[in-house]
């Protein structure tokens, strides 16, 4: 089994993953539009570009989502209440990573030592996705 996050964006996901894939590396294996799936010539012209799948992949793990895209026309109801974490071997890959990801965003726990971490940070991305950056400690 794998657990995946799935990030739901407004108007904003082929930016976001290309930025995460900037940031994590990977590869970007699969990216669809609403306009390239079955029946997408149905779909609203304002539409047909928004990304209806995209899959980025990152070693042994995957991060996924779309462009907020409801057939009953539901309101993009923004990211909330999750976090993508993320762990790493190394004190300065945390720190990297942390850099990286906080480019235009904001900072909502700087990156520190903890009780539990080398070094652990949180921050919200540019595209309002919140993240949590972790290197534990050993043992």
């Amino acid at each position: 089994m794998q657990l995946v996050n799935y990030l739901f964006f407004k108007n904003q996901a082929a930016q976001a993953f290309e930025f995460y894939r900037q940031c994590l590396g990977g590869e970007i294996v699969m990216k669809v539009t609403v306009g390239e799936m079955p029946d997408g010539d149905r779909a609203a012209a304002d539409t047909r570009d928004l990304i209806a799948h995209v899959r980025l992949a990152v070693g042994d793990a995957v991060l996924m989502g779309s462009d907020w895209c409801t057939p009953t026309g539901e309101p993009y109801p923004g990211i909330h209440g999750n976090a993508v974490s993320l762990s790493v071997a190394q004190p300065e890959d945390a720190e990297r990573l942390f850099a990286l990801l906080g480019e235009g965003g904001k900072v909502t726990m700087p990156m520190q030592e903890t009780s539990w971490a080398r070094r652990f940070g949180m921050l919200v991305d540019r595209y309002g996705v919140h993240w949590m950056v972790n290197c534990a400690k050993d043992g």
